[in-house]
């Protein structure tokens, strides 16, 4: 398998890395009797395959024309091959990160999986007369073959649809295109249940026990056949209900009113969302939402395309309006803008039935629920049709003869166009919102550090919420969690040549980086390691919970704890060198972060990376931030540039270290040393210092302030004054009045 570099570099430089994956395999490998590469034609580029001086078909690159994005975040490569007449001949999976392929699932198993599709013939897809074929689902894995195939279908399709095979794709459907449909938004009425369900507005998939057992019997899996499923043979395996909630009458009625105004202002422009509810022994939903943020079990399809849902597009209802029936699984799904979806031609919504036949193994079944939206929610209105818009003349020529960008529609050539990097942030708007707005929290609180740390109780609780968020958004569910790999990449491009759109395509880590990159000239590694790394707010927390139990702490004698916190600089370094050679080695050595272990999959890997993870957390318990002070590699990659900063927030008294040592012994990681200062590269800027700073009754500095403030208004307070005009001031010993002169009563200095 190819390094990951070789496509980040091509990444990076704005070009396909196509041409570095057909260096590694062979053209017969695609199509029997090949024996060489054209050259790249087009943008995406696809690359002619020939035996002598015939053309045999073309090879592409499945990720520059579909997304494939799996557990791993990172994308799927496959190599396609295509003959002219539309019909797969060879799929190579040729890069990939997905740590479930990786440690548990033999790569061997995801192939025979995905190479069902070859001999498919897409064209029948491409135009809507032949539903998407799907692959061979992997137990264990389903999440990644599903993505697998759904993007080697969908880019076939993409394609085919731009006339670059030659013929004459879509021409039928660009001569009808004189009449335009849409959803008629200014009819609005209220209906119930039993209506919208007699006149199509809702379409519903029952299937009995009987049923789903007949179907695993004619479908010559003898090992499900067997394993037939419980229970009486009228009994409800899966009621299934699916309506498009985004059409106002629909919507009004199922949602409620108030319901449906929500919807719509979450959604963009020519975005739509449907509801899809159920009941029986079997889920639509299924569990793998939950461990990957997928829903495995249900997919959308429209016009040879399809698109799965993600847990970020999905909102959970109680029930719903109109007389509906008690459904104890309703989901509100929004489709992804990105999913060329048109409300009113017909679409599918498949639903994925499996059934255990073993320990490990599991059969498959598919079952469709068709859905046309009816006629009276559709307006029609006639248009002149460009000459720009004109179907090509059936003999052009194929790959050369159209830009791929030609596909179906203004708005789709439109969305295609733009940079892909500016298409992830449009569709990661909120979550781009939400970091931000919490970036400029966190720069509130370390520019009013001064006010804030003055009320002990409340800075404790703002920083435990901060942390919270940080865990549980940042981490759990958006997966910014950086990672050593991060400067590795970076520091590779700054050589190899830089390039911003390969960084900007994720957004999250991106912003992340830029505040993280303006604060260490201000405070160092503190902002990132002490408030916005998920991992070192998981670790904190659980600590927090572990003194809270009272669990014991340790305290590491300052010279071992100075010689334990070199070695996360000895792993960077390391790590550092080894990027220099490989990347994807280095990647490979970077799990001695448990990050994607504890943050990104959620515990949810194979046995050692977990127990790996646990027992890092367990070291917390007793040592708070572990992990932190001893064997993180990216603190210890932010605590060089760190040294940098330009101003010193974290005030110190001259007695701070000589004689006090109260800091230092209350420091969370041990970053004062013993004669008082701070070592700015150990410190992740908690603030507890601070705290103590202006604590008059902690610090002993601030408590002889205090006494000596006290004092001065006991001597300066009208009741202690013995006289009339011109008396002199007196203070108390024991509650006795004592003149000022005499030798118990101190005046301050």
């Amino acid at each position: 398998m190819i390094h990951l570099w070789g496509a980040l570099a091509a990444m990076a430089a704005g070009t396909s890395p196509l041409t570095d994956y057909l260096a590694k395999v062979q053209p017969g490998e695609f199509f029997a009797g090949a024996d060489r590469f054209g050259s790249p034609q087009g943008d995406p580029p696809i690359v002619p395959v020939y035996t002598g001086s015939t053309l045999k078909g073309y090879v592409y690159l499945n990720t520059d024309f579909s997304s494939a994005t799996g557990y791993s975040g990172k994308p799927i490569h496959v190599l396609i091959g295509i003959d002219p007449q539309g019909v797969l001949r060879g799929l190579k999976l040729v890069d990939h990160k997905e740590p479930i392929v990786l440690i548990g699932i033999p790569e061997k198993r995801i192939v025979e999986a995905i190479n069902t599709l070859v001999g498919k013939g897409m064209r029948p897809v491409a135009s809507g007369a032949e539903p998407l074929p799907q692959v061979d689902i992997v137990s264990g894995a389903t999440v990644t073959v599903l993505v697998i195939g759904d993007s080697a279908v969908r880019s076939a399709v993409k394609l085919i649809k731009s006339g670059r095979l030659g013929g004459a794709a879509g021409a039928g459907a660009a001569a009808a295109a004189t009449v335009t449909k849409t959803v008629d938004m200014d009819r609005s009425e209220v209906k119930d249940w039993q209506t919208l369900l007699g006149d199509g507005s809702i379409r519903r998939l029952h299937l009995s026990v009987a049923d789903i057992n007949e179907a695993f019997a004619k479908s010559g899996n003898a090992a499900a056949a067997s394993h037939p499923e419980p229970g009486a043979p009228d009994d409800t395996f899966i009621d299934l209900y699916v309506a498009l909630v985004s059409v106002p009458t629909i919507g009004r009625s199922l949602l409620g009113e108030d319901g449906y105004a929500r919807l719509r202002s979450q959604l963009r422009p020519g975005q739509q969302a449907i509801v899809v509810a159920g009941e029986g022994a079997y889920s639509f939903k299924g569990a793998a939402y939950v461990r990957g943020g997928i829903f495995d079990r249900i997919e959308l399809l429209q016009d040879g395309s399809g698109v799965r849902f993600r847990d970020r597009n999905h909102t959970r209802l109680g029930a719903l309006e109109g007389g509906a029936p008690d459904l104890p699984e309703i989901g509100l799904f929004t489709i992804p803008p990105d999913f060329a979806f048109d409300p009113t031609e017909p679409w599918q919504l498949r639903l994925l039935v499996q059934r255990a036949v073993g320990a490990r193994d599991k059969a498959f079944l598919t079952f469709d629920v068709g859905y046309t939206l009816p006629d009276g929610y559709v307006r029609r209105e006639q248009r002149a049709v460009t000459a720009a818009e004109q179907p090509a003349p059936a003999g052009a020529p194929g790959p050369a003869a159209a830009p791929a960008a030609a596909v179906a529609g203004s708005d789709a050539t439109t969305i295609q166009d733009e940079p892909l990097w500016i298409r992830i942030w449009r569709s990661k708007s909120i979550a781009i919102g939400i970091t931000a707005a919490a970036l400029l929290v966190l720069t509130g609180i370390f520019f009013f550090q001064d006010a804030l740390v003055k009320h002990p109780h409340t800075y404790v609780w703002v920083r435990r919420a901060f942390l919270l968020f940080t865990l549980v958004w940042l981490g759990w569910y958006a997966n910014a969690q950086l990672s050593v790999v991060n400067i590795l990449t970076f520091t590779s491009a700054l050589v190899t040549g830089f390039h911003w759109d390969f960084f900007l395509a994720a957004p999250l880590i991106f912003i992340l980086c830029a505040a993280i990159a303006a604060g260490l000239l201000f405070w160092g590694r503190g902002p990132f390691c002490g408030w916005l790394c998920p991992f070192g707010a998981l670790q904190e927390l659980t600590n927090t919970l572990a003194q809270w139990l009272k669990v014991p702490q340790l305290t590491i004698p300052w010279g071992l704890h100075e010689r334990l916190w070199p070695i996360k600089y000895v792993i960077f370094l390391g790590l550092f060198g080894v990027s220099l050679y490989s990347v994807a080695m280095a990647e490979t050595l970077a799990e001695v972060e448990p990050f994607k272990t504890a943050i990104i999959l959620k515990f949810v890997r194979d046995w050692p990376f977990t127990l790996y993870a646990v027992a890092l957390l367990a070291a917390g318990l007793f040592v708070e931030r572990f992990f932190c002070r001893y064997l993180c590699p990216l603190g210890a990659a932010l605590a060089i540039p760190g040294r940098m900063r330009t101003f010193e927030w974290l005030k110190r008294w001259p007695e701070c270290g000589s004689p006090c040592q109260r800091c230092a012994k209350e420091c969370p990681v041990q970053s004062i040393h013993p004669e008082g200062h701070i070592n700015v590269n150990e410190c992740i800027y908690c603030m507890h210092c601070q705290e103590l700073y202006h604590d008059d009754h902690r610090c002993p500095h601030m408590i002889q302030v205090r006494l000596k403030r006290e004092k001065f208004e006991a001597l300066s307070s009208p009741s202690q004054r013995t006289g009339g005009r011109g008396a002199k001031p007196s203070v108390t010993v024991d509650g006795r009045p004592v003149p000022a002169t005499a030798p118990s009563a101190r005046s301050p200095s």
